[in-house]
């Protein structure tokens, strides 16, 4: 090939455009029906990346890696499990109240629709006071519909449904407990095996270096959104206490989880609490809660959030709002959670992004 000149692709660009598109579609399609296995092994690495310096530190004081794995591992089990465990008893509350949350709803129904039978009364009137001399011209008035039934509520699982569905859950969790086990307990020849074997890199340590940086952003990007979650929790659970919301505590711990997913958590959370003050109050206090979490949501998101985390995450808003729907869609909650570590992760490992601090590596501190 003469110097000077780039070889061009045989293929014209919409046949490679084809391509490109077929191959997300079936990309996507694998994705999600592998979704029993891909999900919680994804969510174990993403653990596990965000553990890491917790495996560092055990380390430093000599702890073997497959003692400080499973030690990491036996953290994050009871850490599911005690969230999962202090949820529990505020949904089988939120389930009781399901009644009166639906009478509440259906009498703001009935005094909405009342009033906006007497506004047409009203102009019915207005209407036949002008038109006098042509009672022809009169405005009809279609009656009311009946008032319908109230809505059967939900079935409530049973013992066979909850056992039902036992094999298949306690399988991802031996996915994602495994996964993450192996992943913490061999973390650096992993990332020593990929640094020999990424194509189109020559210099493997270079790439070694990357993947403990893109390692270390993730984890320190975890941690500062865990803080100002924590934060948002410690205030929702001041504010609903203090207006008699029943189980402060839990509110503020779910605000705490919620606000990982961005964008959808909150606006669930928002949707959830409404329900809970529809369930324990009356009238314009059932809004209370909602329009107090709403603007505490509104000053973390515009101040406190860009402050502590917009220096390690400058990216286009569009493109974190459409990965995080992308893995929301894929994997539900899961891939709400993942998307944005994976995007950082990415990033640094593709170096899109200047690398300014480097961790070093275990051979370094020795």
């Amino acid at each position: 090939m003469p110097d000077g000149k780039v070889r061009r692709s045989l293929l014209p660009r919409p046949v490679i455009a084809s391509w490109i598109a077929v191959g997300l579609a079936a990309g996507g399609a694998i994705l999600s029906a592998t979704e029993p296995i891909l999900a919680p092994m994804v969510l174990a690495l993403v653990t596990g990346i965000v553990l890491s310096p917790i495996a560092v530190s055990w380390e430093r004081v000599g702890i073997p890696h497959r003692f400080g794995a499973l030690i990491n591992l036996v953290f994050a089990l009871f850490l599911i499990g005690g969230v999962l465990l202090l949820l529990q008893p505020v949904a089988v509350r939120l389930a009781e109240q399901a009644p009166k949350v639906a009478s509440d709803v259906e009498q703001s129904l009935r005094d909405l629709r009342a009033s906006l039978r007497g506004l047409t009364e009203m102009s019915k009137d207005v209407a036949e006071a002008i038109s006098l001399d042509d009672p022809a011209s009169t405005v009809s008035i279609v009656p009311a519909a009946e008032e319908s039934a109230p809505a059967e509520s939900a079935p409530v699982p049973s013992v066979a449904d909850a056992l039902w569905l036992a094999p298949s859950i306690l399988a991802r969790v031996a996915v994602f407990a495994g996964t993450l086990f192996f992943f913490l307990a061999t973390r650096e020849d992993i990332y020593r095996w990929l640094s020999r074997h990424i194509p189109g890199r020559d210099d493997s340590e270079d790439i070694e270096r990357r993947l403990l940086e893109a390692e270390w952003r993730v984890s320190r990007y975890f941690l500062t959104i865990a803080m100002i979650n924590a934060g948002l929790g410690v205030a929702v659970f001041i504010v609903t206490s203090q207006l008699g919301v029943p189980g402060a505590a839990v509110w503020g711990l779910l605000a705490f989880l919620a606000n990982f997913v961005l964008y959808l958590g909150p606006a669930c959370f928002a949707l959830a609490l409404l329900y809970a003050g529809i369930a324990a109050f009356d009238g314009p206090m059932t809004l209370l809660p909602t329009a107090c979490y709403l603007g505490m949501n509104f000053i973390e998101g515009q101040f406190v959030t860009p402050a502590l985390v917009g220096r390690q995450m400058q990216i286009n808003p569009l493109v974190v709002f459409l990965s995080v729907i992308f893995g929301i869609w894929l994997w539900g909650p899961i891939g709400g959670i993942v998307a944005i570590p994976i995007m950082v992760w990415l990033l640094v490992l593709h170096d899109t992004r200047p690398a300014k601090e480097v961790p070093p590596t275990t051979a370094d501190k020795a």
